[in-house]
């Protein structure tokens, strides 16, 4: 399925979310009751990190969360994770609730067409999205400036809302 380019493409301003969401994107569930912290930062990226209930460590993750200028109800949060036997890393994006699931959700990166990934699960705090980061993705990412992630309210209406990639590759060094 090819992507309708956003127009105009909705400029975004930083959006902290509570620690009880950011302690949710980290660990995947819906809620929890951990705390959490910023341990730094990197940009317009945030490294949080949280003891989960029963675990015996710390987890972290890099994550930014956005929501557009123009749309006050279509916010982002952008995490990327290391599973847990720290073979792979996970792109998870939590878009709202609302969004038309089957048209999944459009990544560009500097304006070239990354592709598109379908959403996996809906909570109350909204519908997931995640990939594994490979290594052609990971280095997009790395080398771009400007992360331009699509969701759609209907077929034809695509929203771009964009997420600053300054400091994503310290921010990903950092991650444990």
């Amino acid at each position: 399925m090819k992507y309708i380019s956003p127009k105009p493409v909705s400029t975004a301003r930083s959006l902290l979310l509570p620690f009880m969401v950011a302690s949710a994107l980290v660990l995947g569930a819906t809620t929890s009751h951990a705390q959490s912290n910023v341990k730094s930062k990197h940009g317009e990226w945030s490294l949080v990190c949280d003891t989960p209930p029963g675990a015996s460590s710390e987890q972290c993750a890099l994550m930014q969360n956005v929501v557009a200028a123009d749309r006050q109800e279509m916010g982002l949060s952008v995490v990327v994770l290391r599973t847990a036997d720290r073979k792979a890393e996970l792109l998870r994006v939590l878009a709202p609730l609302g969004v038309l699931l089957p048209n999944g959700l459009g990544l560009y990166i500097d304006d070239k067409d990354i592709g598109n990934a379908f959403f996996t699960r809906c909570f109350n705090d909204g519908c997931y999205a995640e990939v594994v980061l490979e290594d052609k993705l990971l280095e997009a990412f790395k080398s771009g400036k400007t992360a331009t992630f699509i969701v759609f309210q209907t077929p034809e209406e695509g929203i771009g809302i964009p997420i600053d990639l300054n400091g994503f590759t310290e921010g990903f060094n950092a991650l444990p």
